[in-house]
């Protein structure tokens, strides 16, 4: 009897229940719906957020801890946005941020052998995993068995074996023609879970195999959004769900080739990366419609900057309101400037004063939370 997916006679050809998926595919394409129909508000700033976390996340499923502001100072420079203040950025760094960019911005373009191990490659740009040398930019090779382990050494848990380096050649060929050649009847959801699956069941390199399988499955994602704007995290939410994403590879990498609980899994973990990632993306539309409405204002980035703050903060969220000093901080301009902007602001009809005099004065906005800015500024 087989103990892996690899040794039944279906491999790879996987099989599922499709009326199992019914409902958690249609659930998950409501979810996508609705954030694709942001997109258009979707801002370079916010992406940037996304593409830190998952950069940090799909890291941390690996055990690996990331500095987050070094992660979004790679990030930032990727995608031209300001760095400056932010720290120096880390070659392995470097390349799980050019990876995450690269399957997503590129997602058009073939995905080859020599692609994923470029993508490999580059996250061990020392070619250590760790303090030990592996092989980087190829397939394993030799004979010693590629497994998954957990526990203290010599009281390991095998939870996987791998195929057999010498198979790992053409196993990836058929894998990337399945790829390049999407079946007109197979979901684009579906098609990321089974390549997730497959990929990360090949095992093909020395390390680095979980990180490259989502990413493959992120690319195939954007090719079904055919966007190339990163607008929610798988990673992140596999992240908090980390224990049941490994449970429920093995049970299915020990199975006879149904990876129906796969499938469905993937497709419910999609939903609420989706879900989770919302809130952050309305934020960021409500933003955008609210500078449109105030395009002919005239408004310099400073004052921008301060509107945005204090919008962000909610009712009640900045505490003492808005005064002169914490305009000064906040836009590290002086005392002079922070008056004549704050008074512009208020002739534009976008901050009222608080009540109270002299080094007690603050400011607000003049519309409530989740109410749109006035219809005519200039009229107050």
């Amino acid at each position: 009897m087989a103990r892996y997916i690899w040794q039944g006679s279906l491999w790879p050809s996987f099989k599922w229940n499709s009326e199992r998926l019914l409902h958690p595919l249609g659930e998950a394409r409501k979810a996508q719906g609705k954030i694709l129909g942001l997109a258009e508000f979707f801002e370079l700033e916010t992406q940037a957020d996304v593409i830190t976390e998952e950069a940090v996340t799909t890291a941390a499923i690996e055990g690996e801890k990331l500095d987050r502001a070094t992660v979004r100072s790679s990030v930032a420079r990727r995608l031209g946005l300001p760095s400056a203040g932010l720290p120096p950025t880390q070659r392995h760094i470097e390349g799980l941020v050019d990876m995450l960019i690269d399957a997503t911005q590129n997602h058009a373009d073939a995905l080859t052998a020599e692609r994923l191990k470029g993508w490999q490659a580059a996250l061990f740009p020392t070619g250590y995993s760790g303090i030990t040398r592996i092989i980087t930019g190829d397939w394993r090779s030799g004979d010693e068995p590629m497994r998954v382990v957990s526990g203290p050494i010599g009281k390991e848990t095998v939870h996987y074996e791998a195929p057999p380096a010498a198979g790992v050649d053409s196993m990836m060929s058929e894998f990337l023609e399945w790829f390049a050649t999407p079946q007109a009847n197979l979901d684009g959801l579906v098609r990321a879970a089974v390549a997730h699956f497959w990929f990360v069941s090949i095992h093909p390199f020395e390390d680095g195999n979980g990180r490259i399988a989502r990413t493959i499955a992120d690319m195939a994602l954007a090719q079904d959004e055919k966007t190339d704007c990163r607008m929610y995290s798988m990673s992140a939410q596999i992240e908090i769900e980390r224990d049941d994403y490994y449970e429920v590879l093995e049970r299915n990498q020990k199975g006879n080739g149904d990876i129906t609980e796969w499938m469905v899994w993937f497709l419910e973990c999609l939903r609420r990366a989706i879900q989770r990632s919302e809130a952050e993306v309305q934020k960021a539309a409500d933003k955008a419609r609210m500078w449109q409405e105030l395009a002919f204002l005239d408004l310099n980035e400073r004052q921008k900057k301060v509107i945005n703050r204090l919008r962000e903060s909610g009712e009640g969220g900045f505490e003492g309101g808005l005064t002169t000093r914490k305009y000064m901080g906040m836009t590290h301009t002086s005392r002079t400037t922070a008056k004549r902007e704050i008074a512009d602001l208020i002739v534009k009809g976008l901050l009222l004063k608080n009540p109270g005099e002299g080094r007690s004065t603050s400011y607000r906005l003049s519309w409530r939370e989740g109410a749109s800015p006035p219809a005519n500024p200039g009229a107050r």
